[in-house]
């Protein structure tokens, strides 16, 4: 999970192979945006609703230009229009959170929305270059996303230590950013690691639902994920861009 110093890039670190994760890309800078293609990045594909793709008063002021050269892809890994949406969210607001903010509803997200999620992956495997994923903190619905494409790789002894520093890495964000969050805060050392431990437990459980790397691509196929778009996917983690 190596770090990267796009400038303005929140929580931004090279997931494996081509491929990258952050927060919300309106984070990012005029000189942000060209240090993404400098490093080869074709495509940033957005995870988030509609109603969150939005600029904030604080975000950098960037040109038109910006990211002339990388493609944006919105692909929402959930859908709030979706006919069970209240019965997805429920028992998240049951947990007190206002949101699905947490590795135990993964398994929830790919039952109500896998063909949103299998979107991901063949947009991924379309991709001519690097990919960044992001959603908002890009912690958990970029975390979900990141899992399966570790476990796809083969890759399960990465799958705690990305989301560890995914929450570590928002949690810092927290510390020094202009705004407040309005459901999150910054966290204290002790107080992270409480945060963390039943999350990293939930991810444990999740993984070892998807045994080996073959389970993943099952799954992927079962809602539409060619063995052509897996091994373009593959190619990108195993560092080689299409």
């Amino acid at each position: 999970m190596d770090p990267v110093t796009w400038e303005g890039a929140v929580n931004a670190r090279r997931v494996l192979g081509s491929v990258y994760r952050m927060g919300r890309q309106e984070w990012l800078t005029d000189d942000g945006w060209q240090q993404l293609r400098r490093d080869g990045v074709s495509t940033v594909i957005d995870l988030r609703g509609t109603p969150e793709r939005r600029r904030r008063p604080t975000d950098p002021e960037v040109s038109d230009q910006a990211h002339a050269g990388i493609e944006i892809l919105h692909r929402p890994v959930e859908d709030h229009t979706h006919d069970g949406y209240e019965d997805y969210l429920a028992p998240a607001l049951a947990d007190g959170a206002p949101y699905p903010n947490h590795p135990r509803y993964y398994p929830s997200m790919l039952q109500y929305f896998p063909h949103r999620v299998a979107a991901v992956f063949t947009a991924i495997a379309a991709a001519p270059g690097s990919v960044v994923l992001h959603c908002s903190a890009g912690r958990d619905r970029t975390g979900l996303v990141v899992t399966l494409l570790l476990l796809l790789a083969g890759r399960r002894d990465l799958v705690t230590s990305q989301y560890d520093a995914g929450a570590r890495g928002i949690n810092e964000w927290h510390r020094i950013s202009p705004v407040p969050h309005p459901h999150e805060r910054h966290l204290d050392a002790a107080e992270l690691d409480a945060f963390l431990s039943g999350r990293i437990e939930a991810l444990q459980e999740f993984a070892a639902s998807l045994p080996d790397a073959e389970a993943v691509a099952d799954l992927l196929r079962e809602y539409g994920v060619t063995d052509d778009e897996l091994d373009a996917v593959r190619a990108k983690l195993y560092g080689r861009a299409s």
